[in-house]
């Protein structure tokens, strides 16, 4: 407030109380909407949610991805690892596409998968999984234009975003004293689990955005006042002379 009001001051000394309070507020509300518009176009500043992994079904702990509405709910194996591989074929033709191990995409997916079975549903605990394959989903965004990717700037809209995260249950690890920890290993006897969510977009560029366009209506109303006023000013003066 220190800035505004100093040069309220000074404009007000000049130019008067009302006129001078008309600039100042036209400048500031200038100033917060170039503000408000870079930060909606980086998406910094005053920033809203950000994306996040949210569960979309139940989690499947028998390996059975008809709950999920994929593939039939008979005629599978009983053995899990040949189960797992089945799901990989079912996956796939119904349009799944598995992550490559160093994709982002795929760590993202990862910890929000953590995030569910560790705190939200609390079926396993850290130590007692660890993530086999990650098969993404929809989240195309459009319209493109010329159909490129390179050519984004009007694709405000997008598809829904699946994912779903297959976990193994693993053997227990016993600590030994003077021993470097071993690395935990599947239990290939126990069905996987498999955890489907949705991509939650967020509104991070919500707050700059209002920002952005609250603050440039008023200052085209200011602006107006002001042209109002010097329209009125040269009235007068034309008629007083």
């Amino acid at each position: 407030m220190a800035l505004p009001g100093t040069i309220y001051l000074l404009l007000g000394t000049n130019l008067g109380a009302r006129l001078g309070l008309l600039v100042s507020l036209a400048g500031l509300f200038g100033w917060m909407a170039t503000m408000g518009f870079i930060w909606w176009a980086y998406g910094i500043g005053l920033k809203g949610k950000d994306p996040v992994w949210k569960p979309s079904e139940a989690i499947v702990v028998d390996a059975d991805l008809s709950a999920l509405g994929i593939g039939p709910s008979d005629g599978l194996t009983s053995d899990p690892r040949k189960r797992s591989e089945q799901n990989v074929n079912v996956l796939a033709e119904n349009g799944w596409k598995r992550l490559a191990d160093d994709s982002p995409s795929r760590a993202l997916a990862i910890s929000g998968a953590d995030e569910i079975i560790q705190k939200e549903a609390e079926i396993l605990k850290a130590s007692e999984y660890k993530p086999i394959a990650v098969f993404d989903k929809g989240g195309t965004r459009y319209p493109l234009v010329f159909n490129s990717e390179a050519l984004d700037f009007l694709a405000f809209w997008h598809k829904p975003h699946y994912a779903i995260v297959e976990v193994g249950i693993v053997n227990p690890v016993y600590a030994e004293p003077g021993r470097a920890p071993r690395l935990p290993t599947v239990d290939e006897s126990k069905p996987h689990v498999y955890v489907k969510m949705i991509r939650d977009l967020g509104d991070r560029r919500k707050n700059s955005a209002y920002i952005g366009i609250g603050s440039t209506l008023i200052f085209a109303v200011l602006c107006w006042l002001l042209h109002k006023r010097d329209r009125q000013v040269d009235a007068n003066r034309s008629a007083t002379a």
